[in-house]
């Protein structure tokens, strides 16, 4: 911000006294109380009576330049690069967009009339000023480079050196710029909270792509030449054999970021042009282990809360991968975890490490898959037993024995609901009188986005509406006495009475830091209690969408009905739920 004078000062102050913005006797006490030469607004803000911002605010009034307030605004990557990133932090700039064959800037010192003829000089274009804080800007410099500058910074220091670094190993170590760009990718995809990155070599180029709340975004490019030694640098981290480029490749290493354990799991497999790095984070603090917090609510939490309760059976969840299911089968071990029964996993790999639990590593190279580890862990005493996926029949059989024997089993299969669980199972050779006597509940479930606490409300389309009312019109309180016990049945508070006409509904707002209007994610859930009825259709080898109808008979809602319900308390939007949940039904 420019440095003001007395008489801007004196403008300002009656501005904002006139606004209402500051209280007269504070602003009387302040004159009278400062040495000569000492900036009232300086003092005032010291004092905590005005902010910065709102001094920016009202100089560009005092001075006729048009404010923005850069926290709300979004700007496409392209023009971000109209100006370099050493320009704009030179200068305190932001360029915003083009119109009129004109560059939009924001400044905090807009009276800096070199620095406008410099900025358009530089882009050969006329640039029209606006004003806007020191600290929007920092933040937005922040937010669009301070990510990614390490990483263009190595990429420009790594250019002689590359090609060295790629033939010899030795040469990627820590502080070398490739691994300084590897720390910034991961530091970025922590402070987003990204499950995954994905680095895939094109032709030409090196695209890095994270998933955020799952679905995946691409961040940035870079030469395809700092490819090798990024990769090469991964497999050292990861242990892995680095000069084996013909065959896929599974490794782990942990890495602390932003003051985090993060734990990484690693993927490389050669595709046309290179090499392809899937890197899992695992951010141990940062995923709620509380079943009461992850979205499951009403009748399908109180089916899964009434399974785990039992001394024996098996609980078994299912979707798709990265559906959240070992989430959830942690957060019920969390639910029961106690001194006095002695708890057993079994994982590939061990995603979350958790105290007073004794979890196994899959090691197939060493000889311990699944099925041999299973029978291992019998021979431990435990009580609860979880086994990371029933892939096979033989793991399949000795999970189902192992609930028959006295012990409660916990794992998960891939299909597309609940209901599929059970014929998948008879299709492992498990025999249909032994699955209906050991199952206790079944779970099937997705992950959706959640709308962003900055939100708009808005009346459903009359194509929403009926949409709605054909998927949980059947479940939705009927008039306003039904409201509290439906809404207490079903486990979301203040569900609307069913309308014809239209229902209420939010969106986020489409911000850089929410893309879409989202912000974390929430699980969808269906669970099936195998009481006496579904172990009869069990036996008779009856199908999923026979065994789901019986179901939802008997109160299960679906994902899709509970998607809605989610919808309609505000949680997330229908186009979430057609997106995971379409085909569900």
């Amino acid at each position: 911000m420019a440095v003001l004078t007395r008489e801007a000062e004196s403008r300002i102050l009656n501005l904002l006294l006139a606004e209402g913005l500051v209280e007269p006797s504070l602003a009387t006490n302040v004159q009278s109380s400062i040495a000569s030469g000492e900036s009232v607004l300086d003092k005032l803000v010291d004092e905590r009576a005005i902010t910065k911002d709102m001094i920016s605010h009202a100089t560009a009034v005092i001075i006729g330049v048009p404010y923005v307030e850069l926290k709300n605004v979004m700007i496409d990557q392209d023009i971000l690069v109209t100006i370099p990133y050493e320009t704009q932090a030179r200068f305190m700039v932001i360029p915003l967009g083009e119109k009129d064959g004109m560059l939009n800037i924001a400044m905090a010192d807009v009276t800096n009339v070199q620095a406008t003829d410099y900025i358009s000089n530089l882009i050969n274009k006329p640039v029209r000023v606006w004003m806007s804080s020191e600290r929007g800007i920092s933040e937005m410099l922040e937010k669009n480079h301070g990510d990614f500058s390490g990483v263009k910074e190595a990429v420009k220091d790594s250019k002689e050196e590359v090609a060295q670094q790629a033939s010899n190993v030795k040469t990627i170590v820590q502080d070398s710029p490739i691994s300084k760009a590897l720390t910034t990718i991961l530091s970025y995809a922590v402070k987003t909270k990204s499950s995954d990155i994905h680095i895939e070599p094109l032709e030409d180029s090196l695209i890095i792509r994270c998933r955020i709340d799952g679905v995946l975004r691409k961040i940035m490019d870079l030469p395809k030449a700092v490819a090798p030694a990024l990769v090469s640098r991964i497999k050292i981290l990861a242990n892995l054999k680095i000069d084996e480029h013909r065959i896929p490749q599974d490794g782990q290493f942990t890495v602390i970021v932003e003051d985090k354990e993060v734990d990484l799991r690693i993927a490389t497999s050669p595709v046309t042009w290179g090499e392809q790095v899937v890197i899992r984070l695992l951010d141990k603090k940062g995923v709620s282990m509380d079943i009461h917090k992850m979205g499951m609510a009403g009748r399908a939490l109180r089916a899964v809360l009434d399974g785990i309760q039992k001394p024996n059976g098996m609980i078994l969840t299912s979707g798709p991968t990265g559906s959240g299911k070992s989430t959830t089968l942690y957060a019920l071990i969390q639910e029961i975890k106690s001194e006095e029964i002695n708890i057993v996993t079994l994982e590939d790999p061990v995603e979350y490490k958790m105290d007073g639990i004794n979890q196994i590593q899959v090691n197939v190279d060493a000889g311990l898959t699944f099925a041999s580890g299973l029978r291992s862990i019998l021979r431990q005493d435990p009580d609860v037993v979880m086994v990371g996926e029933i892939r096979d029949s033989e793991t399949a059989s000795l999970a189902v024995q192992a609930a028959l024997t006295g012990h409660l089993v916990f794992s998960t299969l891939h299909t597309n609901s609940a209901a599929g669980i059970l014929p998948r199972l008879l299709d492992m050779g498990i025999e249909p009188f032994l699955l209906a006597s050991t199952l206790n509940v079944v779970i099937g479930q997705r992950l959706v986005r959640r709308v962003t606490e900055k939100r708009d409300l808005y009346k459903s389309s009359d194509l929403e509406t009926a949409s709605i009312n054909s998927i949980v019109g059947d479940l939705l309180p009927q008039t306003k006495s039904d409201v509290d016990r439906i809404s207490e049945d079903l486990g979301y508070p203040g569900l609307p009475v069913k309308d014809d006409n239209f229902y209420m509904l939010a969106r986020g707002r489409d911000t850089k830091e929410t893309p879409g209007g989202y912000a974390g994610r929430a699980g969808l859930y269906e669970t099936i209690t195998c009481d006496e009825d579904i172990q009869k259709m069990i036996v008779n080898h009856s199908t999923a969408a026979e065994i789901m109808h019986l179901a939802r008979e008997k109160g299960t809602v679906t994902m899709r009905q509970d998607g809605i319900l989610k919808v309609l308390s505000g949680i997330t939007t229908i186009d979430e739920v057609n997106r995971v949940a379409s085909d569900i039904s």
